[in-house]
């Protein structure tokens, strides 16, 4: 399961923050974020095994992220893979050219997924159940997305973790600081603290995840300004508990 925040029009100076940890099986191979696609120019990480991606950036600011959702079907491995149309959704100019392009697509051809599509001037999340492909817009606003409904308190990391997320972005607003903000995104990224909630599924709802053939694969924070091409791209290529985030230099 991996987790997102997005700080969506409540910061000053920064309409959109991104901050992500990756989950996945450590034997699926994966690229570290570079150069994914052209017109627009989109980066971002690369899904070795199938092509896709999990997390990206593009020219135009446009913000692309893919979690698998919680489903009480078995997965269908005969699907298009979910990423590739995280990765296709890189190539608009817009949230509004992107999600009316997700309102076309066959939602029974992906297994179920929740999908950010965000920018400065509009934010959403598209959710396919396996049979269609629903979007929601999102208000401005501190959020939280797993792999159930976004901002959804059922779900022990959202009620674990909101309030750090919340207090992080209040300091960010009374000081202007981006490198302590990105310090304390970083610090509840870390998190292996497992929720006090009879729902959790122990060390698998700690933002954090270390469990077995499975866990925290990476994290990123994307800043996106108010001014254009203010754009910041800071990956840790392992674990946040354990690995640094680094500035990456973005090819636009």
């Amino acid at each position: 399961m991996c987790t997102l925040a997005v700080y969506y029009r409540s910061l000053p100076k920064l309409p959109l923050v991104v901050a992500a940890n990756r989950d996945e099986y450590f034997d699926r191979p994966a690229a570290e974020p570079a150069r994914l696609s052209d017109r627009p120019v989109a980066f971002g990480g690369r899904d070795l095994r199938a092509g896709g991606t999990w997390l990206g950036l593009n020219a135009r600011g446009l913000v692309a992220a893919l979690l698998n959702r919680r489903s009480a079907e078995p997965l269908d491995n005969s699907r298009r893979s979910r990423g590739l149309l995280c990765l296709e959704t890189l190539g608009y100019e817009g949230v509004e050219a992107a999600i009316d392009a997700l309102a076309r697509v066959d939602g029974r051809q992906y297994n179920p997924f929740n999908l950010l599509v965000a920018s400065k001037e509009a934010s959403a999340v598209a959710t396919g159940n396996g049979r269609e492909i629903i979007s929601r817009r999102m208000e401005p606003g501190l959020h939280l997305l797993t792999n159930l409904d976004l901002d959804d308190f059922t779900c022990p990391r959202i009620g674990q973790s909101f309030e750090g997320f919340h207090e992080a972005g209040r300091a960010f607003e009374r000081t202007g600081d981006r490198r302590q903000f990105l310090r304390d995104l970083h610090r509840i990224l870390s998190d292996h603290e497992i929720p006090a909630d009879p729902r959790s599924r122990g060390p698998l709802d700690s933002l954090c995840v270390h469990f077995g053939s499975f866990g925290t694969r990476s994290s990123s924070v994307i800043f996106v300004g108010e001014k254009e091409g203010d754009f910041e791209y800071f990956h840790a290529p392992g674990p946040p508990c354990l690995t640094p985030f680094s500035p990456l230099p973005l090819p636009f």
